[in-house]
């Protein structure tokens, strides 16, 4: 007897970033030594004065449920981290508190897309975006911002021309992943625009904004005058902090927002962990130092790359926030992806993955010295 699912799950594929990450790991347990340069996680250990807030919050007996939005005092946290954003007009009534950024975005996209809803999205675009528009039924458009050098401005005219009012939702992310681009404030004053003309929802996901090289990443709802009701904020600590095992995350939105999505989060995963909450109190108000280490080493990593590649004839966007870039490849960049994998044993993500065919994201979210590994087996392999 055949098993039967649903329509619903058949839409998507599985996440690009970690199958290539799976059949790293498959590898690395053979004894094969593979660079993994596919995974959006930084290298660094948890701060020590994070792991310690969780082991207090344990020892002090923080290990049952919490309120579904989470915790009063991590709330509050979060909305005097997004005042110092510019977002002064959230409190921590409009913040829910969720098992990871993936997670918050997941319920807002639920609660607001229906079936055939246009759902927008810049391409290239985080993989997880195209399957949850597919999840809740939405129908794809997408924008091409590669020959722009991934910048969103260049591409506003091509923005304006495709939504409309029967446009339900956009996703902007910057600085974003896989290209590692910060939009300019003329970029998100035209989102703002077509976002209040059209009555569209806009998801400013800003996980990486604490992650930038020399300029900074401006909030949307900071430097434009959309619509509050339209604006929803989504970060996180899993890239910041070191935190991606720690699942932790938050949305901030209306009020009306927050209760529709609510009720998703606590029909669901009911809540965050509860000490893990209380070392996102620490991470938010005692950990900038070493935030400001780790994104030093990150520029470094990037500086170090760019030039390296440069040296092949590579031509690479230099990123202005993450830690990912995109390297011009062949045209089928899933097979050279493969192949990358398969002989150089150095993984890498496919762009079309993120709907930008013919480059591999590279992760620089590892050290000087297995970077310089992965474009020694890259050229060892005749891949560059």
């Amino acid at each position: 007897m055949t098993q039967e699912f649903s329509e619903r799950i058949q839409r998507v594929e599985p996440s690009a970033t970690i199958a290539i990450s799976n059949k790293a790991s498959v590898l690395e347990s053979d004894g094969v030594d593979v660079v993994d340069c596919s995974v959006g996680e930084p290298d660094f250990d948890t701060p020590e004065n994070i792991k310690q807030a969780a082991k207090d919050a344990m020892d002090a007996g923080h290990t049952g449920y919490t309120p579904s939005n989470g915790i009063p005092k991590l709330k509050n946290a979060i909305a005097e981290k997004l005042a110092d954003d510019g977002l002064d007009f959230y409190g921590p009534e409009n913040v829910i508190v969720t098992p990871g950024a993936k997670q918050a975005l997941y319920e807002v996209f639920e609660a607001v897309v229906d079936d055939g809803d246009e759902v927008v999205l810049l391409d290239p675009a985080w993989v997880s975006y195209e399957a949850m528009a597919k999840l809740a039924g939405g129908e794809l458009t997408r924008i091409d911002t590669a020959a722009h050098d991934f910048q969103l401005e260049p591409a506003l005219g091509y923005l304006k021309d495709a939504v409309s009012d029967d446009t339900q939702l956009l996703v902007v992310n910057s600085p974003g992943n896989p290209h590692g681009a910060v939009y300019s404030r003329e970029a998100l004053e035209g989102v703002a625009e077509l976002a209040n003309e059209h009555d569209i929802t806009v998801i400013s996901d800003e996980i990486y904004k604490d992650i930038t090289y020399g300029v900074d990443a401006p909030s949307l709802g900071a430097v434009t005058d959309i619509d509050r009701d339209n604006l929803v904020t989504v970060n996180g600590f899993s890239k910041a902090y070191a935190m991606t095992g720690w699942r932790l995350g938050y949305l901030a939105a209306s009020e009306e927002l927050i209760g529709e999505a609510g009720k998703l989060q606590s029909h669901s995963v009911s809540s965050a962990t509860n000490f893990v909450q209380h070392a996102g109190v620490e991470a938010l108000e005692n950990t900038d130092e070493a935030v400001d280490e780790m994104v030093a080493a990150f520029e470094e990593r990037r500086d170090m790359l760019v030039d390296l590649f440069a040296e092949y004839g590579k031509d690479i966007v230099e990123p202005d926030g993450a830690f990912y870039m995109m390297l011009p490849v062949a045209e089928d960049d899933q097979s050279w992806c493969e192949e990358a994998i398969d002989e150089a044993h150095v993984a890498t993500v496919p762009g079309s993955a993120f709907g930008t065919p013919g480059y591999a994201r590279i992760s620089y979210a590892n050290s000087k010295e297995r970077l310089q590994e992965a474009v020694d087996r890259l050229d060892d392999a005749d891949l560059l």
